[in-house]
């Protein structure tokens, strides 16, 4: 749908094509693609009861991690059901009105970038326990990780106010189909009939000031850490404190990995095939693997959720 106001067409409605390659497979990807949204649900859901009811990991860790694991699963709920529909053909399964569209833009950034400030929270959170351990209770208290974690989506908000602002001034006068699963920055600056160089500039800058800012804590955190186990005397004090920030950071590294690939570029459109199978890695595959990461790395995760679900404890209750 389109509206026409001085000679000029407004596009007021887009169309995501999503992955037009698969089409005779679409059924076997909708049931893939499903099928990892719904184990991301259930992993992340996990985490969070066990964290909640287990009074063993009633620790600032934890607390984080609950977070983490709320915040991906509306990660994935912003993109994917929306997504699905358009694999199997529902009417109008495709079509983002141009309102829903910035939404979900603005909420995937916003959301994507708390992620950013959370990992590196819990980066902070995990050289304090290392590296000064007798201050740990004073550095890292309940206040002060309610006041982190709150930050950490205040900030996470506030980023993506600009960057939507200037999308919004834009004017996309067709065509109107989106070549991605998701309404994403570059794709929709593809279809823009302005000039896109403050916007694109606007963009990049964000986006490097948030990696920047974020990936330096996240550096320095654990460039100590590392510096510390090296002067531990004992072996089995050195793994036994490098097993308790293994699984973050392996999260990390992928979060972090994908997103600087992605969002830290100069140009609109660049490879989008392959950018699109990048966006499924970070937007569905990552937080489908991050409970799994935590859960078989962490032997006290790993122990919560094996006294949660054991018919010992069913029998006992």
């Amino acid at each position: 749908m389109q509206s026409y106001t001085q000679n000029r067409t407004q596009v007021t409605e887009f169309v995501m094509v999503g992955f037009p390659g698969v089409f005779e497979a679409r059924l076997l990807f909708f049931t893939l693609f499903l099928t990892m949204y719904l184990l991301t649900l259930v992993e992340n859901l996990a985490i969070i009861l066990v964290v909640c009811l287990d009074h063993q990991l009633q620790r600032p860790m934890y607390f984080f991690l609950t977070h983490l694991s709320c915040l991906e699963i509306w990660y994935t709920s912003v993109t994917v059901p929306k997504m699905l529909t358009g694999f199997i053909g529902v009417d109008g399964g495709k079509n983002i009105s141009y309102a829903g569209c910035l939404s979900q833009l603005f909420l995937f950034t916003f959301l994507g970038t708390t992620e950013c400030f959370l990992l590196a929270a819990m980066a902070y959170d995990r050289y304090v326990a290392i590296c000064m351990p007798l201050r740990y209770g004073a550095l890292v208290s309940w206040g002060t990780c309610v006041r982190l974690a709150a930050a950490c989506w205040l900030m996470g908000f506030l980023t993506p106010v600009l960057p939507i602002y200037l999308m919004s001034q834009l004017t996309f006068c067709g065509p109107n189909v989106i070549d991605h699963f998701f309404c994403d920055a570059a794709p929709l600056l593809a279809l823009s009939c302005s000039d896109v160089t403050l916007k694109e500039t606007a963009d990049i800058l964000v986006s490097l000031a948030v990696l920047l800012a974020s990936s330096t804590v996240i550096a320095v955190s654990y460039g100590n850490i590392v510096w510390m186990l090296l002067h531990m005397r004992s072996a089995t004090e050195r793994r036994k404190a490098f097993s308790t920030c293994a699984a973050h950071l392996t999260v990390v590294s992928l979060f972090y990995g994908t997103l600087f690939f992605m969002y830290v570029r100069t140009k609109v459109a660049s490879s989008i095939s392959f950018n699109k199978v990048v966006s499924v890695f970070y937007s569905i595959v990552t937080p489908m693997l991050n409970p799994l990461i935590y859960s078989l790395r962490n032997k006290e995760v790993k122990g919560a959720l094996g006294r949660a679900f054991s018919l010992k404890s069913w029998k006992r209750q």
